[in-house]
């Protein structure tokens, strides 16, 4: 038995290579948001457990199966590593009165945690980019939601396919679930095991088996939109007009009903057939009631999450590939008065904004250049003692053909700014 210590199963190192990838992601992301007017929000990774409870529903996959909880033996206080965003940002809009003046678009990154069977595009630590437009009631804002996604799409050089659907209102979904409880119990031995628990706490879920054995029952089962009032339908007719209205392409997915308890009205997802059973990368909706149901004041609201993993792995299937950060010179040196000089070249570059690596440990000038060519930096700076007493570089490009050449530094600076 070894006496390594691994991570911890289904949470994952994200080594040098790839946080370069993220970092590349994450700038886009940054500057869609902005251009949409999305503000950011950071909320802490542990709340209180009765939070998600509250927010997404006792009788809920995520609660009863997959939360990471605890006691904090300090206080005796039951604790949980956040399993999704949106429960938190409410939270911190009610905490801190952020409605008081109007709606607030914001967003959030981060970490989340859920006790799943690890499998690609599924872990138990994940992250998310989540999107929260508070304070806002109409369908407009729920098509900005998915038209925004479609333009980040777009950017990324991935093709997603969208499907919407409406769950109403409180009272109808009340009388669908009447109907559901009753046709479902006409139909108990072809229940799974998960529909007969949650046949009574949770029947909309059933629908969104992923079981075929179930399928032919549930597509006979009675139909959420035939329970609709008229405010509902209204709103998902103009949410469609908008959508069409900006070439959005959409299917209506009836059994889209997403897996928490505070959606109402509009739900969508993003999907994809590139990623195994992992098919949905960005889900969504509007949750009207959430923040009265969490303490605060009675305020529209919707939004959306997004899996970074699954969209960086969609990604590799595509054709744009992110432009990682590379540093833009590597000095190498030999010589105790090029050293001293490579310490000043090197500050002197970084305060001109250049990002540059200094060699350190020593060598021969032939093992520094192979490092440097390995940091995949644009250009080496050779100093020896020549060029240290004439205060000079040697500049010579390593991603071309071109010949080196011995520069004035502040030449050399002006070429890489170049």
């Amino acid at each position: 038995m070894s006496n390594n210590i691994q991570s911890v199963r289904g949470m994952n190192d994200c080594l040098p290579e790839v946080t370069d990838t993220w970092q590349a992601f994450e700038a886009i992301v940054r500057h869609w948001l902005r251009r949409y007017g999305y503000r950011e929000m950071r909320t802490p990774i542990l709340e209180h457990t009765g939070l998600f409870k509250r927010a997404i529903g006792e009788v809920t996959d995520i609660v009863e199966k997959e939360m990471y909880t605890f006691v904090d033996e300090l206080n005796g206080e039951s604790l949980a590593l956040r399993p999704e965003g949106t429960a938190s940002s409410v939270r911190a809009v009610i905490q801190h009165n952020l409605l008081y003046d109007g709606g607030k678009r914001l967003w959030y990154a981060g970490p989340m945690f859920r006790h799943e069977r690890p499998q690609k595009g599924r872990y138990r630590q994940f992250h998310q980019v989540g999107v929260e437009a508070l304070g806002f009631a109409g369908p407009d804002t729920d098509a900005e939601l998915i038209i925004m996604c479609a333009d980040l799409w777009r950017e990324l050089g991935i093709t997603p396919s969208l499907q919407i659907n409406t769950l109403g209102d409180y009272e109808s979904r009340q009388r669908h679930r009447t109907k559901l409880i009753a046709y479902f119990e006409m139909h108990q031995d072809a229940l799974d095991e998960d529909a007969k628990r949650r046949l009574h706490s949770n029947p909309l879920r059933i629908l969104d088996s992923k079981n075929p054995a179930m399928q032919t029952l549930n597509d006979a089962a009675p139909k959420l939109m035939d329970e609709l009032d008229e405010a509902a339908l209204v709103h998902f007719a103009a949410l469609q007009t908008i959508l069409h209205d900006n070439g959005i392409a959409y299917e209506i997915n009836p059994r889209l009903v997403r897996g928490l308890d505070y959606y109402n009205r509009t739900v969508f997802e993003w999907v994809t057939d590139q990623l195994g059973a992992q098919g949905t990368v960005c889900a969504g909706g509007r949750y009207d009631g959430l923040i009265e149901q969490l303490g605060g004041k009675p305020a529209p609201a919707a939004g959306f999450a997004m899996g970074i993993e699954r969209l960086l792995a969609l990604m590799e299937t595509g054709s744009v590939q992110l432009a990682t950060p590379v540093p833009d010179a590597y000095i190498v040196h030999a010589g105790e008065a090029a050293q001293a000089f490579a310490w000043k070249v090197a500050a002197t570059l970084r305060g001109a904004g250049l990002d540059t690596v200094l060699h350190c440990g020593g060598g021969s000038f032939k093992s520094q250049m192979k490092k440097a060519d390995a940091s995949r930096a644009r250009y080496a700076l050779i100093i020896g003692d020549d060029e240290a007493a004439a205060q000079q570089v040697t500049l010579k490009p390593l991603r071309d053909t071109a010949e080196q050449t011995r520069v004035e530094l502040t030449l050399a600076i002006e070429y890489l700014q170049r």
